[in-house]
């Protein structure tokens, strides 16, 4: 019996200014997490919008961001468990007077908590992949936000990734 994928999302929160930045965060005193962007678990009856904002107020303390689209759902395995999982992504807008960069403390009883996590916003395109290949779907927001090609990484493929597929959202 094949196991039930973990349903999560991930945001890609854009900031508009001379040129759009992404958010993305790094754990205080753990390099090896690498920068990610805010993503987590759906709860049970929780509509996916509202865990998106969730995740990016729970891992950043930004409150102002909105939800502008899904971008696509990605079936990929975890990185470190193989567990299989389903991640919805969401486009997000930030307003374009939220603060550059700052360090948020993680509150709450799950399993961020008491962790602290350095937000900054960051231009697009990206010069290096996230953690996990967060950014691999970049390009479905705007072709210009591909992060270039570094290393041995390949570009996805429409329809299907490396570690695993995607449905792309209409």
């Amino acid at each position: 019996m094949t196991p039930v994928p973990r349903v999560r999302v991930a945001a890609y929160v854009i900031r508009h200014r001379a040129v759009p930045e992404v958010l993305v965060f790094d754990h205080v005193g753990m390099p090896d997490a690498g920068t990610q962007i805010p993503a987590g678990g759906v709860g049970p009856g929780e509509d996916p919008e509202d865990a998106v904002l969730r995740e990016v107020a729970e891992e950043t303390g930004l409150l102002t961001a909105t939800v502008i689209r899904p971008i696509t759902v990605e079936d990929k395995p975890h990185p470190d468990t193989g567990q299989p999982r389903r991640t919805t992504f969401f486009l997000l807008r930030a307003p374009a007077d939220a603060a550059d960069a700052w360090v948020h403390q993680v509150r709450g009883d799950g399993a961020d908590a008491g962790l602290a996590f350095a937000c900054r916003f960051v231009p697009l395109p990206l010069d290096r992949p996230l953690a996990d290949d967060q950014d691999a779907w970049l390009g479905d927001v705007d072709v210009r936000f591909t992060t270039a090609a570094g290393g041995d990484r390949q570009q996805p493929q429409p329809g299907v990734t490396s570690a695993g597929t995607r449905r792309r959202m209409s």
